[in-house]
């Protein structure tokens, strides 16, 4: 279950913009997973991938640690092509509440 996303642009190898779509879901077990993938839409399934998952790991500052330090490459890069965007970073309070509605079964 996703909790949060978010979605930037990029230029791919080709000259295409890109679509980079970053996110952070709960998994059974108390485990949370960061995923990272790059034009999702157009693959033949919106399953993601294995290599799409960038974190997994028990500790919700860690998932938070490594989606940022993606969103915050990805801007990078991003800006570097010429595409500037202003995308906010997850927050913590953002990934409580569904959490607390998940917990809870509201």
């Amino acid at each position: 279950m996703r909790f949060a996303e978010r979605v930037l642009h990029g230029i791919g190898e080709d000259g295409t913009r890109d679509e980079i779509v970053i996110w952070i879901e709960r998994r059974p077990g108390a485990v949370w997973a960061v995923g990272r993938a790059i034009n999702a839409n157009q693959r033949a399934s919106i399953k993601p991938r294995a290599d799409d998952y960038v974190f997994e790991g028990y500790e919700l500052g860690d998932a938070l640690e490594a989606a940022n330090g993606a969103l915050s490459d990805d801007l990078e890069i991003s800006h570097e092509e010429g595409v500037n965007e202003d995308v906010q970073p997850f927050e913590e309070e953002e990934l409580l509440k569904p959490l607390e509605r998940w917990f809870f079964g509201h």
